[in-house]
């Protein structure tokens, strides 16, 4: 049974499916926060950059499998798979919403 993510962070995983770089950056805010392995991006040019140089040429696919609520951030789990070494690896992203949008995104192995 498919899990139920809000609005925003849904678009962002089935725009990653397609490996879709524009779908996967509309649902975050102009000014969102993106935190992946210790590093600290913010804004949508730089989102895009990481998108564009460490998800894309790799083809890493996330497919979550759990979703929980800790607090405001929506914790969801699950494999990613592509073509890096140790594929299929499983991440965990913390998501803050706001308006709709995702203000707040966490990657962690």
């Amino acid at each position: 049974m498919p899990i139920e993510l809000p609005e925003p962070i849904a678009a962002y995983v089935e725009a990653n499916a397609r490996l879709d770089v524009e779908g996967m950056l509309k649902p975050f805010a102009e000014d969102a926060v993106f935190v992946e392995v210790g590093e600290r991006l913010q804004g949508r040019a730089a989102v895009r950059k990481l998108i564009e140089e460490a998800v894309i040429p790799v083809k890493a696919i996330f497919t979550p499998d759990t979703v929980r609520h800790e607090g405001r951030q929506i914790v969801v789990e699950g494999p990613a798979h592509g073509d890096f070494p140790g594929s299929p690896l499983r991440f965990t992203y913390r998501f803050e919403l706001e308006n709709d949008t995702i203000k707040f995104l966490e990657v962690t192995l």
